[in-house]
């Protein structure tokens, strides 16, 4: 029997069995750090995207605003990202906030948790489920100390936090132990040798988020030595220039008319390894 919206029975008796799956001897060292707790802080104050919304907070148009803005600047991400492979399959995601890219795994019957330092974000993502009358299991959690027992998911989801952990090192450990033998990482860092960086130095072209208590860049080879427990790893550079709703003025004209055209018509074989995100899929 199937709700609109809603899991099949099944699938409500195995998330009330596998939803909350947790680690016996978990510690309090997240509260205790005070780096942590700074993250966690400023997480709470910087919605990511807010500034593009054009309704109030937690609002229904405002979830909209942000689902329209993220793949707008993210088209590639539907393209490396299956989110409707996961049916019946145990999905987390580190660093969930508002919901945007879960309600994607959700909503293709994927049993899903979500776990976020910020508690505004875990509030806003209960919304959006709401709004969308969507099952998941959503919580205030630190990804370097995760609550849940070896081999409990099919899929890890990480896009864009690990560059703001406190140790990144530690989140990857984790990622791999509460992943399932056979499951699928997907992770996303920032690109050191990428163009917006090369932009942001030459030109002052402001970033998102330079303010954060941290924000680490990776090469490829970085991030490919976190990642060296895992049994295969596809990487791919991705996020290559699009216009921007964020800059205003003479830098918006120089950077949409003029940067973007210009750089999209150098040939891939050129530009390829210049992406800002570095996508990871690795399998445990």
């Amino acid at each position: 029997m199937t709700f609109p919206g809603q899991y099949t029975i099944i699938q409500l008796i195995l998330t009330l069995n596998t939803e909350q799956p947790m680690k016996k001897n978990k510690t309090i060292a997240d509260r205790e750090n005070p780096l942590i707790k700074e993250i966690q802080t400023y997480w709470n104050l910087h919605i990511h995207d807010l500034e593009i919304a054009r309704h109030p907070v937690g609002s229904e148009g405002f979830f909209k605003d942000l689902e329209s803005y993220r793949f707008e600047k993210l088209h590639y991400l539907p393209k490396r990202v299956d989110f409707n492979g996961f049916k019946g399959k145990t999905v987390l995601e580190i660093g969930c906030g508002v919901g945007i890219d879960l309600l994607r795994f959700a909503s293709s019957r994927a049993m899903v948790t979500g776990i976020d330092l910020a508690d505004k974000s875990i509030e806003l993502a209960r919304k959006n489920f709401n709004f969308h009358l969507l099952n998941g299991h959503l919580k205030r959690g630190n990804g370097e100390n995760l609550e849940f027992t070896d081999n409990s998911f099919d899929c890890v989801y990480a896009h864009g936090v690990i560059q703001y952990t406190a140790n990144a090192r530690a989140m990857i450990d984790e990622i791999h132990r509460v992943l399932k033998p056979g499951g699928t990482a997907i992770m996303m860092v920032y690109n050191r040798h990428s163009w917006l960086n090369f932009l942001s130095k030459t030109l002052k072209v402001k970033m998102e988020h330079t303010d954060a208590p941290v924000l680490n860049k990776y090469t490829r080879k970085e991030f490919y030595q976190l990642l060296k427990n895992f049994s295969q790893i596809n990487m791919f550079t991705e996020r290559f220039p699009v216009p921007s709703r964020l800059q205003k003025g003479l830098k918006a004209v120089f950077f949409n008319r003029l940067f973007v055209p210009l750089f999209n018509i150098i040939p891939k074989f050129i530009t390829g390894k210049t992406g800002w995100h570095i996508m990871a899929f690795a399998t445990k």
